[in-house]
């Protein structure tokens, strides 16, 4: 079998010192998000979800629609697999990868619900297709094609012509709460700048230095 063949790169662009690094960590997200986007990364706010199945672990790219000092969120179908799993553990890991940037940001929480008032006034930002899809899909349940998933939708689509299209009660937010993040900044000659931050209780975050 042919071995996948491996571009070496020299990551050389940028560092990530202590004294850049600061003290918070959502301060730091804040900063290397903002210049993700102005460097024109392609849908920087993806990141990967990994939850803990009742068998394995799995994981998928979601969009992060939100974060601040109590975490990030993101919105789903509850009847998903991923609602399951989080519903039957709710400890959930991030990742975001701007390959531009030559940095990955990883996260690691427990995730909660977010409350019906913040799902209601995301879903009501979506474009109206969203919303109706949002109604129209059975998420993570087997279709016999294509035509079926599109049959439904335009059932939906016909059923709310004429009016305004809720948030379903089995779609909303999530909130993955920070207990540990850690910021990658690629290095050259694989001397990588690694910097974890642990939350405590009282509020505090304890930042360390990782070797690469």
């Amino acid at each position: 079998m042919d071995q996948p063949k491996h571009d070496r790169i020299d990551y050389t662009k940028m560092t990530l010192m202590e004294s850049e690094a600061g003290t918070d960590p959502i301060v730091l997200f804040a900063k290397w998000f903002a210049e993700a986007q102005d460097a024109g990364v392609l849908e920087p706010h993806a990141m990967t979800l990994a939850t803990v199945g009742s068998l394995t672990i799995s994981n998928r790219v979601v969009l992060m629609r939100s974060f601040d000092a109590d975490g990030f969120v993101f919105y789903t179908n509850y009847n998903s697999r991923k609602a399951m799993d989080l519903e039957r553990d709710p400890r959930a890991a991030l990742n975001f990868f701007w390959p531009q940037m030559e940095r990955q940001v990883r996260v690691e929480g427990k995730v909660e619900v977010v409350s019906a008032e913040e799902s209601d006034a995301y879903f009501a930002s979506r474009p109206v297709e969203s919303r109706i899809a949002a109604w129209s899909s059975d998420q993570s349940r087997a279709a016999e094609d294509r035509s079926q998933v599109e049959q439904r939708y335009d059932r939906w689509k016909e059923r709310f012509a004429e009016g305004a299209v809720p948030r379903p009660l089995h779609w909303g937010g999530y909130r993955v709460r920070i207990q540990r993040m850690e910021f990658w900044q690629g290095r050259a000659s694989r001397l990588h700048d690694r910097i974890a931050f642990e939350h405590f209780n009282d509020g505090t975050w304890a930042r360390v230095r990782l070797q690469p």
